[in-house]
C-alpha cells in the first residue's frame, strides 16, 4: 500500500473519531469567542481536564462492558460506596492513631470495594443469567443504600482527610500537570493495549459481535463477560476515591447520575450499545466532548433548566452526524472495492 493509500485508509477507518475531534475544536473556539476568551485560559483548561480525567477513567471501564453488549448502571453508586468506605477508614485511622493511613492504601481499598461490586454484578449476570440492565439497576440502588448505611448520614469532610491524600487530586507534580490527568493517561494506555492488542480484548469484541459464535469458537463467554464487569467495578472504585479527593468530601449522594454521563461519553465516542464496536481513543474523545459541554454551558450563563436539553441535543446531533458520515464513508469504500 502506498503512503497516500495508507493515509486514505487511516482516514476511512477513523472517520468518526476525526469528525468528533473536529467538533471538539469547533466547540472550544466557539465557546471561547462567546465567553470573551475565558474558556481557553490555562486555569479553566486545567480544571476542565481534571474533571474529564475522572470521567475518562470510568469511561474506560464502561467501554468494555458495552462492547460485550451489556450495560452497567451501578457505576455511580459504586463510586459513592468506594469513596465512602475508603475515606471512612482513613478518617477512623486519623481519630484512632492521630495519623492517617497512606494514600496508596486508601486508593487500594476503594479499588477492592469496586472490584467486589463488579464481581457481584458479574455473578448475577453470568451465573444466574439475569439481564445486565435489570441486574445493575437493582445493584445501583443496593450499593447506594449500603453507602447510606456506611456513612450513617454523615459526610467525610476535608478535616477528616490527610493532606497527602488530598494531594493525589490537587497537586501538579510532573510537568505542571495535575496528578489526575496522569492517572487517566496511564489508564488510557493500559486500556488501549488491553482492548486493542491482547487476546482477552479480542475475545471481548468477539462476544459483542456474536456471543454464540464466540462460544462455538471456544471462548469462555461467561468468564470474559464477568471479567468486564469486575474491571468496570475496579475502575469505578478508583474513580470514586479520586472524585472524593478532588472535591474533598464524601457523601451518600456522590456521583449521583454519573452513570448517564459515562454512557453518553461512550456513545459519543462511537461505542455501539449493540456491542462489538468501539475504539478506546474514540471513547476518550467522547469523554472530552461531554466534559467540555459540562464546563462550557455554565460559563455561557445558560439557565440550568436549559442545560440538560442543550446537552442532549448536542449529543443526539453529533451521533446522527457521525452516523451519516460513517455510512457515506463505508459506501465509498464498498464502491471502490467493487470497482477494483
Amino acid at each position: 500500500m502506498t503512503k497516500k493509500g495508507t493515509i486514505r485508509y487511516i482516514c476511512a477507518t477513523n472517520i468518526r473519531e476525526l469528525c468528533l475531534f473536529g467538533l471538539i475544536l469547533l466547540l472550544a473556539f466557539g465557546v471561547n469567542v462567546r465567553s470573551g476568551g475565558s474558556f481557553l485560559t490555562a486555569g479553566n483548561l486545567n480544571a476542565m481536564f481534571v474533571d474529564i480525567a475522572i470521567l475518562t477513567i470510568l469511561t474506560m471501564g464502561m467501554m468494555s462492558v458495552i462492547i460485550t453488549g451489556g450495560i452497567d448502571l451501578s457505576v455511580g453508586s459504586t463510586m459513592a460506596l468506594a469513596g465512602m468506605v475508603s475515606t471512612s477508614i482513613l478518617r477512623d485511622s486519623i481519630h484512632a492513631q492521630g495519623i492517617g493511613i497512606h494514600p496508596i492504601w486508601v486508593i487500594l481499598i476503594a479499588i477492592c470495594v469496586g472490584l467486589l461490586a463488579g464481581l457481584v454484578n458479574g455473578i448475577l449476570i453470568t451465573v444466574l443469567n439475569v439481564m445486565p440492565i435489570i441486574t445493575t439497576l437493582g445493584t445501583m440502588s443496593i450499593f447506594r443504600g449500603i453507602t447510606h448505611l456506611v456513612s450513617d448520614g454523615r459526610w467525610v469532610l476535608q478535616q477528616d482527610m490527610t493532606t497527602e491524600f488530598l494531594a493525589v487530586a490537587t497537586e501538579n507534580r510532573l510537568l505542571g500537570i495535575n496528578n489526575l490527568i496522569w492517572i487517566a493517561l496511564v489508564v488510557f494506555v493500559i486500556n488501549f493495549y488491553f482492548l486493542g492488542y491482547s487476546r482477552t480484548g479480542r475475545k471481548i469484541y468477539a462476544i459483542g459481535n456474536s456471543e454464540e459464535s464466540a462460544a462455538i469458537s471456544g471462548i469462555n463467554t461467561k468468564r470474559i463477560t464477568a471479567l468486564t464487569y469486575i474491571v468496570t467495578g475496579g475502575m469505578a472504585g478508583l474513580a470514586g476515591v479520586l472524585f472524593v479527593a478532588r472535591f474533598a468530601a464524601a457523601q451518600s449522594e456522590t456521583a449521583l447520575g454519573y452513570e448517564l454521563f459515562v454512557i453518553a461519553a461512550c456513545v459519543l465516542g462511537g461505542v455501539s450499545i449493540a456491542g462489538g464496536t468501539g475504539k478506546v481513543h474514540g471513547a476518550v474523545l467522547g469523554a472530552i466532548l461531554f466534559g467540555m459541554l459540562n464546563n462550557a454551558l455554565p460559563m455561557l450563563r445558560i439557565s440550568p433548566f436549559w442545560q440538560e436539553a442543550i446537552r442532549g441535543l448536542i449529543i443526539l446531533g453529533s451521533i446522527l452526524i457521525n452516523a451519516l458520515v460513517v455510512r457515506r464513508a463505508n459506501r465509498k469504500v464498498i464502491e471502490r472495492r467493487v470497482a477494483a
